[in-house]
């Protein structure tokens, strides 16, 4: 890691860039497979398949059979600890559902809002070098909970055609039956377009690499939604003196296994803590079997030096991490400051390893700098919000006129119109009822 020393505020721009992606260099690759599958559906699926995760696929969509197979492939305690974190997310998610309440805002003028699931979306869960089986209930859960009707699954098979069993079984418990066995950017055009195997969908969710990155920025603007802008993991450790280096380590290497282009940053107001992470980094990383993957991500990021926590929590909201941990003496007293962070873990016995399973938040979170502007995966995700309102004739006496006059100064005179003639309706007795 670097260590950066007392930066002046007018470094810290820099200092919180992400390590660079050339996307000119993938969008030519991504817009050809978008375009094949557009084009030739599960024809290109099959191709693709072919030549990036060497498997020739008969059928795309996982069959009967095979979910049939999946309950002795799964331990008695993998299922335990699944059920665990089934329970807790689904419990803090159904927190979410928000009750219909109707506002009358004026005599006889009655406006409510109410939300309606998305009726069909699609789930992306990566392959690569991690099973991350844990999304699919992070993304399962709330579209269930939100109520959609249909909920499809695209994950990448193994060389032998089949999808790892406890991805199988997670959705399973979950209720979701129709999954496909395509990955890459070449799954997200087949859930942006629809083929003769995968219907279109209209929202995408899901972390993936940087191909599944940029094939969802580009189908999102083509009428099909996404979850959020993404890039690789990331996180960001406030520390004190009193934090155990151990455990700041142990944070920060577990977002580094993520992946080579996965970012941490540490910072603390105590020179001398500084020397401590280092040394417990260096330990904790010579048992790690990801050790390459780490080392790769450690080169990207930085132990930065502040005067006080205070200018640590400014530089924090500067940075907007996908994961913020503080590990001070006066956690909550903190986390009072944050203003842009994806999940905020607070004190010394709350890792971020606990959000990405089983403490019942969202893992699927804004990276990149974007939780200034966009939240976590939620069931608000899987809804639209739809605002209804209903007007007596009373309540239309009440603000036609404001209603007239705004109309007029705008020169939209059929707006005004639009209400002129059922005021002189209800004027004459004609409109009442």
């Amino acid at each position: 890691m670097k260590i950066i020393k007392y930066p002046p505020r007018e470094s810290w721009p820099e200092l919180t860039n992400r390590p660079a992606i050339d996307s000119k260099m993938l969008q030519g690759v991504v817009q050809e497979i978008l375009a094949a599958v557009k084009a030739d559906g599960d024809t290109a699926l099959r191709q693709y398949s072919r030549k990036y995760d060497g498997v020739r696929l008969v059928e795309i969509e996982v069959q009967k059979d095979e979910f049939n197979a999946i309950l002795t492939d799964v331990d008695a305690d993998l299922r335990l600890a699944i059920e665990a974190a089934r329970e807790n997310i689904t419990r803090f998610h159904k927190s979410q559902v928000e009750e219909i309440r109707k506002i009358e805002t004026s005599p006889g003028v009655v406006c409510w809002r109410k939300s309606v699931p998305i009726e069909r979306v699609g789930l992306y869960i990566p392959g690569g070098t991690a099973l991350l089986f844990s999304t699919v209930l992070m993304l399962g859960i709330p579209a269930l909970i939100a109520g959609c009707p249909e909920v499809i699954l695209c994950t990448p098979p193994n060389k032998e055609g089949r999808i790892h069993p406890v991805i199988l079984y997670t959705a399973q418990i979950l209720g979701i039956e129709r999954i496909f066995k395509i990955g890459g950017a070449q799954a997200i055009a087949a859930m942006a377009y629809g083929t003769q195997s995968v219907p279109r969908v209209a929202k995408i969710f899901g972390p993936g690499n940087q191909y599944v990155t940029l094939a969802k920025q580009m189908v999102s603007t083509q009428g099909v939604a996404i979850d959020m802008p993404a890039g690789p993991s990331e996180v960001a450790v406030v520390a004190d003196r009193f934090a155990n280096p151990d455990f700041v380590a142990a944070d920060l290497l577990s977002q580094a296994e993520h992946g080579a282009d996965s970012q941490v940053v540490c910072l603390t107001d105590d020179a001398e803590f500084v020397t401590k992470i280092m040394q417990a980094v260096e330990e904790q990383l010579t048992f790690l079997p990801r050790r390459t993957i780490a080392e790769k991500s450690l080169a990207f990021s930085r132990l930065i030096l502040l005067k006080d926590l205070d200018e640590a929590m400014d530089f924090a909201n500067k940075y907007a991490p996908e994961h913020l941990i503080i590990q001070t003496r006066n956690p909550e007293q903190l986390a009072k400051k944050v203003v842009n962070a994806g999940s905020v873990f607070i004190g010394a016995y709350s890792p971020e390893s606990a959000g990405d399973y089983a403490s019942g938040t969202n893992h699927t979170l804004p990276t990149n700098g974007y939780a200034r502007n966009y939240s976590g995966v939620s069931v608000d995700s899987f809804v639209k919000k739809i605002t209804f309102q209903s007007l007596s004739a009373s309540g239309l006496e009440n603000i036609g006129p404001a209603i007239e006059r705004m109309a007029v100064e705008e020169k939209l005179q059929a707006h005004a119109n639009a209400v002129r003639v059922r005021l002189n309706a209800i004027a004459k007795g004609a409109g009442r009822g």
